[in-house]
């Protein structure tokens, strides 16, 4: 990324972002920007982020909301650290796409930092940030920036809040 970091911006997702020619290659993740997005947005159901570029186009998108993970769900040695609730808040990274003419430039890891760090400033109680992987290269993704799969459930992965707060000092 180099020099354009300083331009990069991500911002709340509003009515002035053409969000029509949007095409990341996975067209769930294409559909749901395009039409369900700003629906969710509006409804408070979902909060996205856009990342703008210069010129104005939509390098990518994430998506943020709260949720709640089945204490039983996680494996032992964090259920140790955990108070026995059966359910405990976490952040879900619902959907995070980078359009085809960006990919490979980094931005997807821009926006996960983006993600993550909105969520470990937040002031709602949260001890992880939750991703459900759509395949085996966003998994892959994940488990490269040190999310750690469900036990029982491969394509669902974490990464603890206290990690987070760490990488951002």
């Amino acid at each position: 990324m180099g020099e354009a970091d300083d331009i990069l911006r991500v911002e709340v997702l509003g009515p002035q972002h053409d969000r029509s020619g949007f095409n990341s290659g996975v067209e769930p993740l294409d559909r749901y920007f395009r039409i369900q997005a700003g629906q969710d947005a509006r409804k408070r159901t979902a909060a996205p982020f856009v990342l703008v570029l210069t010129d104005g186009s939509i390098a990518g998108y994430h998506t943020l909301s709260s949720t709640a993970v089945r204490l039983a769900e996680l494996p032992g040695g964090v259920i140790r650290k955990l108070p026995r609730y059966p359910l405990i808040p976490a952040t879900l990274l619902g959907r995070l796409a980078v359009d085809r003419r960006f990919q490979g430039k980094g931005y997807g890891r821009f926006l996960l930092a983006d993600a993550l760090f909105r969520a470990v400033r937040s002031e709602i109680a949260s001890f992880a940030v939750i991703v459900d992987a759509q395949d085996a290269n966003a998994r892959c993704f994940y488990e490269r920036e040190s999310f750690l799969p469900f036990p029982d459930q491969p394509m669902k992965l974490f990464r603890p809040m206290s990690d987070i707060a760490a990488l951002f000092g």
